[in-house]
C-alpha cells in the first residue's frame, strides 16, 4: 500500500425519507468527473441514512410516559427526547445530570441511542429527531447493491456515527453499519518486528475507516455526509456485520 486518498462527495442534497441514496451519490460523483472503481469504499454519514429510512420522530406528537418524565428530571432534558430514548433503548446504563448512556435497541452502547436533532429540519409547529437505522448493516448492503446496479462497482460501504468513548474526552466516527469488508482483524498469532507473539492486538478496520473519514466529514454544518477512501487493502478475510464489533456485556468491564 503506497498511499491512501479520500475525498469528500460534494453538492449532496438535503435528503428526504424515500430518496435513492446510492443515485444521488452517483450523480454527484459524475459532476465531479469521478466514479467508482473497484476497491473503493463508501463512508456514509448515519443521519442520511436514517433521513432516506424515514427514521424521523415528529416531537410534537410524542406523549412521554412517567419513566421518562423521571428521567426527564435527572438528566435535565425535554421528556418527549427521553421518551423517544427509552423506546430506542434496551437497557439504561448510566444516568446522570446532562447524560443518559443506553444499549441502543441494535446493541450499540451509546449516548441518547443515538437519537438527536442536529442537521434535521423542523417544519413550521415541531422539531423532529432523528433515530439510528433499524439495521445499519443492512442498511449498508443494500447500498452496496445499489451502487453496484448502478456502476457495475461493488464498493464496500461503512455507515459512521460519531460517538463519544469510556477512556477519552471527545467524540470520534465510528462503524455502526458496513458490507464488503471485514470489520475487525484478529491479529493474535502474528509477530512484531522483534518476534514477539500478538495475544491480543485485535485492529477495528471498520472504525478506523469511519474515523477518517470524518475528519473530512466534520461534526457541525459542513454538509458533507458522504467520503470515498481509496487505496486502501483490508486483508483478505470474510465479510462480516459491524455487529461483530460489539464486545459481549459478559466481558465488559465498563457495563
Amino acid at each position: 500500500m503506497k498511499g491512501v486518498q479520500l475525498f469528500v462527495v460534494p453538492g449532496l442534497p438535503a435528503f428526504q425519507p424515500g430518496d435513492d441514496v446510492a443515485a444521488r451519490i452517483v450523480e454527484q460523483l459524475a459532476e465531479m468527473g469521478e466514479g467508482l472503481l473497484p476497491g473503493d469504499i463508501v463512508v456514509v454519514a448515519q443521519k442520511i441514512v436514517s433521513k432516506a429510512e424515514g427514521r424521523l420522530v415528529r416531537l410534537l406528537d410524542v406523549e412521554p410516559d412517567e419513566q421518562a418524565q423521571q428521567l426527564a428530571e435527572l438528566v435535565g432534558k425535554d421528556p418527549r427526547v427521553l421518551q423517544v430514548i427509552l423506546e430506542e433503548s434496551n437497557e439504561v446504563l448510566r444516568a446522570r445530570r446532562g447524560l443518559l448512556v443506553v444499549e441502543q435497541r441494535s446493541g450499540w452502547i451509546c449516548a441518547n441511542a443515538g437519537v438527536d436533532r442536529s442537521n434535521v429540519q423542523p417544519d413550521e409547529e415541531s422539531e423532529y429527531l432523528a433515530l439510528l437505522p433499524a439495521d445499519a448493516d443492512a442498511s449498508a448492503a443494500a447500498l452496496r447493491a445499489r451502487l453496484a446496479e448502478l456502476t457495475g462497482v461493488a464498493p464496500a460501504v461503512v455507515v459512521n456515527d460519531s460517538h463519544g468513548r469510556a477512556w477519552r474526552i471527545g467524540t470520534v466516527g465510528v462503524a455502526i453499519g458496513c458490507a464488503g469488508l471485514p470489520p475487525l482483524w484478529n491479529q493474535r498469532g502474528l509477530h512484531d518486528l522483534f518476534g514477539y507473539e500478538l495475544i491480543s492486538s485485535e485492529e477495528c478496520i471498520a472504525d478506523e475507516l469511519a474515523a477518517a473519514a470524518s475528519l473530512l466529514m466534520g461534526q457541525s454544518d459542513e454538509g458533507r455526509p458522504v467520503v470515498v477512501i481509496r487505496g486502501y487493502h483490508p486483508p483478505a478475510l470474510p465479510a462480516a456485520p459491524a455487529k461483530t464489533i460489539q464486545r459481549p456485556a459478559n466481558i465488559d468491564t465498563f457495563r
